[in-house]
This record gives structure tokens, C-alpha cells and sequence, in this order.
């Protein structure tokens, strides 16, 4: 019954924006994110009904976008799998009759434009449901994680790009894809490029975008990959006329782009940052910031325009910066800005009943010593968080302001 009213709505949603069977208006980002976002679709857990509702969907905005279908049967490739119970583990995809299984569907649509290569554009539309593992919600009771910034917002951002690259760019074919399963181990896009649809030695490159729905104030925008072709460097730089750029040169991290790298494919990433919503059922709509939004996909456009007539990109290996994260038994209970670029290490949260909170530490403030440890970075931040165990105590000096203030942890 519910998926049927879920299709009422979107029906209702599709005609509201038609003139004619043959001229649609344009959905935007904010009304693909209403939807998306909604309660209705109670977070949108892998194999959920909600999930199976929000690719129903995808599947039909793909359709009246006039994209082809790309799946293993129409615009969906469904894949089951049982839930790994060991983290280290490979996830096994081979299902037998009586297995605890879930199935997850990848929904995928393709512009063909009789190129030789193919762009990749992907995210994510899967989300923590009532607060599956991973969840940081503390709460007594179940409350829906809605999952706006994680990830409708790269949902949304996807869906206006296939309205930008209609018919533009005719250098490249483009395949669009939401990804199933990124929250329980990027299962979707590991899936498919075991089991792709297109020749992938004619994939180009992969765009991906998840958690692109809260840009700041300073338009701060991180952009993951640059090293995994040459030439990305400089077309993101060349490209950016709003954006203050942080660059990562590593191909890997904890979204679907990892997967297409381990393929030897050249990835960028964007996202906009952390923030104290992520993972809790406070990450909904009216916190987003869709002109933002709007910015973050006209930039990726001209980023594909700048490279329409470039050819397939050569791939290139990177180094893995998260083999260089030290290993801590402790942590001091906060959010940490992975966009701010300055001396130190910025706070963008505070986790409840922890360390942090217990010493006074506030929002915003800027660690730049911890125990002996000058604070100059995220990574010096990390070593110094690594030496100490449960029970230690020491100092810690914040700046606030123009001031510093120093106080007591106890881990």
C-alpha cells in the first residue's frame, strides 16, 4: 500500500510540473530533495520499501528526462547480498535459498551520444532508515533519518546535471547513477563495476557526489581525486570562479568513488563538509542551502565542458592517505571541520556527555595544542589523539576568538 501511495505523489508531483506529454518542466533541486527527504520514506534503508519508493522514483525522473535505460532490467540492477558480520571481510553477493539476505538496487540511465568514451556521474541515495549501524543518533527512542545532506543532496545535484548535459558536451556518453548500499560498505558501486553495464576500459572518468547540500558561508567546497589524472589539477582550479578549493589528491575515501578508482578509473569526489546533523535525524531539508547546491552543479558542468574535447583521461595511481591515519583508543568527542584549511584543527561539533563537552570546549573553537603536542593540522591532531588511553588526563589549548583559553581532559 505504501509504495502505491508513493507513486501517487510522484505522479501527482510529475503532472504538476507538465504542460504536455511532450514538454515537461523542469523539477528542481529542492523539489527532487523534498521527495527524497521525505518522511515518507522513512530514511531510506537498503532494501527497505522507502528505498525500493525512492528508486521507483529515480528510475521515473530518469525516464521523463529521456535518459536510456542501463540497468540489468530497465533502469535497475538489483543485487543481493548477506550482511557481512566481520568488518574485514568481503561482502558475498551469492545468496542461497533461506539466507538472511537484503537486496539492494542501483538505478542507472545513459545518454549516448555515439561517443567512444563515457563520463560516469554517481551518487548515492540510500540512507540509515529508523538509525542502522552507523547512526550517531543517542537517543531512547527510533526517530527516521531523513538524510538530506546524506545523501538527497548528490541525488538532487545528479538528477539537475542530466538536465544540463542534454544534448551539451556531445564529446563523451554519460551514465547516471544512484547508488545502493554506500552506508553499509559502498556495496552498490562495488557491485556494479564487478557486474557493469557499459564497457568500463571506455569509461573516462567518474564524478560522484555525496553530502553536497550545505555549503558554507565561505564556500568552502573539498574536491577529492585531483591526482588520479594529470590534468585534474588544473581543470578544477582553471574551472572554480565562487569556491574556496580544497584539494585532495587521493583517488580513495569513504564514498562510490573508491570503487571506480580500484578500477583504474580517474574519480573526483565533492562534498561540503561534516557537519553535527551527519548521521542523525536532524540532517532534513530546511538546512540545506540549494542555491549552493545550484553553484556546486553548474561548476561540475563546466568542469565536463572544459574536458568534452580532452579525450579519455589518463588514469593514475595515488597515494592512500588514509594508510597514514594513526590508530587512537580515545577520542575527544568532536566533529572535526575537514574543510578548514588553517593552523590547527577546527571544531564543528560537539558530541554529547564526552571529553569536549565536559571541558567547556565549544563550536568553532581551534585546537592548536593537545597535552605537549603542537596542534598545526588534522593529521598532527590524530598523532597527538594517539597517544594517549582510557583514564589519561592532560591539557588542552583552544583558540576562541582572539583569545586562547586552555582547559582540562580526562579520556
Amino acid at each position: 500500500m505504501k509504495n502505491i501511495l508513493f507513486i501517487l505523489f510522484l505522479t501527482v508531483l510529475i503532472a504538476c510540473k507538465t504542460d504536455s506529454k511532450e514538454n515537461l518542466k523542469p523539477i528542481s533541486i529542492e523539489e527532487d530533495v523534498a521527495y527524497l527527504a521525505s518522511d515518507e520514506l522513512e530514511g531510506r534503508q537498503t532494501g527497505s520499501d522507502g528505498e525500493k519508493a525512492a528508486a521507483d522514483y529515480i528510475a521515473l525522473r530518469f525516464k521523463n528526462l529521456g535518459l536510456e535505460a542501463k540497468g540489468t532490467k530497465d533502469y535497475f540492477q538489483s543485487f543481493s547480498f548477506k550482511p557481512k558480520t566481520d568488518p574485514h571481510q568481503e561482502v558475498n553477493y551469492t545468496v542461497k535459498d533461506g539466507d538472511s539476505t537484503i537486496t539492494g538496487t542501483n538505478v542507472i540511465g545513459f545518454i549516448d551520444n555515439k561517443a567512444e568514451n563515457t563520463i560516469i556521474i554517481g551518487a548515492h541515495y540510500d540512507h540509515l532508515g529508523y538509525g542502522a549501524e552507523g547512526s550517531l543518533f543517542r537517543g531512547e527512542s527510533q526517530e527516521i533519518h531523513n538524510g538530506a545532506d546524506d545523501n538527497a543532496s548528490g541525488v538532487a545535484v545528479m538528477l539537475n546535471l542530466v538536465e544540463k548535459l542534454k544534448e551539451k558536451n556531445t564529446g563523451n556518453n554519460y551514465l547516471f547513477m544512484a547508488f545502493s548500499g554506500e552506508e553499509m560498505g559502498l556495496l552498490g558501486s562495488n557491485y556494479f563495476t564487478k557486474n557493469p553495464t557499459i564497457d568500463l576500459t571506455k569509461a573516462n572518468f567518474m564524478l560522484n557526489m555525496d553530502m553536497v547540500g550545505r555549503l558554507k558561508q565561505d564556500s568552502t567546497l573539498a574536491v577529492y581525486g585531483v591526482g588520479t589524472s594529470p590534468i585534474l589539477k588544473q581543470v578544477v582550479k582553471a574551472n572554480n570562479i565562487k569556491f574556496k578549493i580544497i584539494q585532495k589528491e587521493s583517488g580513495v575515501g569513504p564514498s562510490d568513488h573508491t570503487s571506480f578508482y580500484n578500477s583504474d578509473i580517474p574519480v573526483l569526489h565533492l562534498f561540503t563538509g561534516q557537519h553535527e546533523d551527519y548521521h542523525k535525524p536532524g540532517d532534513d531539508t530546511q538546512k540545506l542551502n540549494y542555491e549552493g547546491m545550484e553553484a556546486i552543479s553548474t561548476y561540475i558542468f563546466d568542469i565536463i565542458s572544459d574536458l568534452d574535447d580532452n579525450g579519455k583521461l589518463p588514469f593514475r595511481k595515488t597515494k592512500n592517505e588514509s594508510e597514514d591515519v594513526p590508530r587512537f583508543k580515545v577520542g575527544l568527542g568532536v566533529i572535526p571541520d575537514y574543510l578548514y584549511d588553517g593552523k590547527g584543527m577546527r571544531i564543528d561539533g560537539i558530541s554529547e556527555d564526552k571529553p569536549a563537552e565536559k571541558a567547556g570546549l565549544q563550536k568553532g573553537d581551534i585546537v592548536v595544542k593537545l597535552g605537549d603536542s603542537l596542534v598545526t593540522d588534522m593529521m598532527s591532531y590524530m598523532r597527538a589523539l594517539s597517544t594517549f588511553d582510557n583514564g589519561d588526563k592532560t591539557k588542552v589549548t583552544v583558540k576562541r576568538g582572539d583569545g586562547e583559553v586552555e582547559a582540562d581532559i580526562e579520556f
